[in-house]
């Protein structure tokens, strides 16, 4: 069984070739896996009332779906600290950042996606580079991974670094990584 590929939130103005063309580019290149990260994240950010996608709402959905992904932490309690930040943010304590767009000051490398904060859409760019970079066709959950840890004024990295994560050295840990740990 195949699974879907994801959708990525209507553009206001559907008939502009440049968004279109991202959006078939981004779907065609990601593995069955991430498609379901990018679904729950969707899923995630609309329950949250956020009107995008961030890269907390990626690395939310990254740690409930990737074994992989989850894998890269150094054991078990800190996985649950980054968790419980996590939830924590998603039943109100993170209301600081409701109804915001991200923006961590990077320029994204494909832009005007609608339904995605600005350094969301540059972890995904990243991610789809990695994998390219290794030969892959396709993006997985470490590489997102390793696209969201590096950004270091992203919410992702913020609510690891809360939780008592080292962000730069999980960076530098998936850096050297093919497709594990």
């Amino acid at each position: 069984m195949q699974s879907p590929s994801p959708r990525v939130p209507e553009q206001s103005a559907p008939n502009r070739p440049d968004t279109a063309s991202a959006r078939a580019d981004v779907e065609a290149r990601l593995t069955p896996e991430l498609a379901s990260v990018v679904s729950g994240a969707r899923r995630r950010a609309h329950r949250d009332g956020d009107r995008q996608i961030d890269t907390a709402h990626l690395l939310h959905s990254l740690l409930e779906s990737d074994p992989e992904v989850r894998a890269a932490f150094d054991g078990d309690p800190q996985l649950a600290r980054v968790l419980g930040y996590l939830v924590q943010r998603s039943i109100g304590y993170g209301l600081r950042w409701q109804g915001t767009v991200e923006d961590s000051g990077a320029v994204p490398l494909v832009r005007d996606v609608t339904g995605w904060s600005p350094p969301a859409v540059t972890a995904m760019a990243s991610a789809l580079e990695r994998a390219e970079r290794r030969g892959e066709p396709r993006a997985g959950g470490l590489d997102l991974l390793a696209a969201l840890s590096a950004d270091r004024e992203c919410r992702a990295v913020d609510v690891l670094e809360r939780a008592g994560v080292d962000a730069r050295s999980l960076a530098g840990r998936l850096s050297g990584t093919s497709r594990s740990i």
